[in-house]
């Protein structure tokens, strides 16, 4: 049996080679399939995996407490049906960490202080984009940051307004590289700060470049970039998962009672809750890859047609040469085999190439989005997949109508 389809292999790369322009073709119509079905699911896992990354080290028991419910602004039909709230002052948000003592909680302030700011350490500069943000101690653990060298701040640090900072891991790239940048100092709009920490890359999302961020403590932050109606942000992380609802209705009467709102009055705030905030984006991830199979499968599908129908003009073709077999002692099964070989080998050479401009595809994406690029398994088997379904599909019926040509009429064939 191995013999047979060793035999049958080299006659259909003979005759792949002596029809190099149909050859050409049909790896191209094949690798076009393939590449629409790969090149979509590693473009989404792509997405998938730095969106639902970024909320995912934060865990499930956080939520973040902002001026607006921002999952209730999408999806309104025009701008003039949205509330305007009132911003969070630093009043409120310090009498809200002072105020709210549900168990297990730890509350952090921040707001981002400047966005678009030069940075310089001795003789060089940054362009003009990085984002300052100021925070207290709590501010990374509640947000899923992490340090890759250096200290978080401790309330030494915030308490006494040290001038030190937590730089994003782009600047090991800029500004300090081949520098270890813990102990060095950055010079911030005339303020001297002493580097303390790294953080961990966390990449973009949707252009947001987060390794670009400066933090520094925030009563300093208020001081060096003072503005009116600065909105913050309030992060709140529990111990236990279990009682989330209740710290978030704690927090809902907290907050309501800062704002004086009356018992009738809506919510002047919105919370985002990372569990609700984390299924809400897989679900639409989730019907992004059932986009991408739909789209996917409608390629594959024509593509078994046109190569079906090339595998038909070939078996037309080549009827004096089934006749001449036939003739010399061939079964129907071995010229059945023997055609159905020939698209195997087309198939696989464009599943190959098609496989490969998927996978490239997907991490062209994620270099230029900066974003990480996991290996897509999934759309790896689906191409395995995809391969074996185009074979079945586009090889089964011109093999057997190959095999059934009476080999007195094929001879007869011009």
């Amino acid at each position: 049996m191995f013999n047979l389809f060793r035999e049958n292999t080299r006659i259909a790369l003979a005759s792949i080679r002596g029809q190099k322009l149909r050859t050409i073709l049909t790896v191209f119509i094949i690798g076009l399939g393939v590449w629409a079905l790969v090149g979509i699911l590693a473009a989404v896992a792509v997405l998938e995996n730095s969106i639902t990354g970024n909320l995912a080290v934060m865990g499930s028991n956080t939520f973040t407490i902002t001026r607006y419910d921002y999952s209730e602004q999408v999806g309104r039909q025009n701008n003039s049906d949205a509330r305007v709230n009132p911003v969070i002052t630093y009043p409120q948000a310090k009498q809200f960490q002072d105020k709210y003592n549900f168990i297990g909680a730890q509350t952090s302030l921040s707001f981002t202080a400047a966005s678009s700011v030069e940075v310089k350490y001795e003789g060089k500069k940054t362009d003009p984009e990085i984002t300052i943000v100021g925070a207290d101690e709590n501010f990374l653990p509640n947000s899923g940051l992490e340090t890759t060298s250096g200290r978080n701040f401790n309330n030494f640090d915030i308490s006494n307004n040290s001038f030190v900072c937590i730089v994003g891991a782009d600047f090991e790239k800029g500004l300090f590289k081949d520098v270890n940048p813990i102990g060095k100092e950055l010079s911030i709009r005339g303020a001297r700060f002493k580097v303390i920490g790294v953080l961990k890359g966390r990449g973009s999302t949707f252009g947001n470049r987060q390794d670009l961020n400066v933090i520094i403590p925030i009563q300093l932050a208020r001081s060096l970039f003072s503005a009116p109606s600065i909105d913050y942000t309030i992060k709140v992380s529990i111990t236990n998962q279990d009682l989330l609802d209740g710290a978030v209705g704690e927090a809902i009467l907290t907050l309501r009672r800062l704002r004086k709102l009356s018992p009738s009055a809506n919510d002047n705030f919105g919370i985002e809750r990372s569990d609700e905030l984390l299924e809400s984006l897989k679900s639409q991830t989730d019907t992004l890859s059932t986009a991408a199979w739909v789209i996917g499968v409608i390629t594959v599908f024509g593509s078994s047609v046109a190569l079906m129908n090339i595998m038909l003009v070939s078996v037309t073709e080549r009827t004096r040469e089934i006749g001449v077999r036939k003739s010399l002692g061939a079964k129907k099964g071995t010229i059945a085999m023997q055609f159905f070989t020939e698209t195997l080998v087309v198939c696989l050479m464009g599943g190959f190439v098609g496989t490969l401009l998927g996978l490239l595809t997907g991490f062209a994406i994620s270099v230029f989005g900066s974003m990480a690029f996991p290996m897509p398994w999934m759309a790896t088997i689906a191409a395995l997949g995809t391969i074996i379904f185009v074979t079945i599909v586009s090889g089964l019926y011109p093999a057997i109508k190959a095999a059934a040509l009476d080999p007195v009429e094929a001879l007869r064939y011009e």
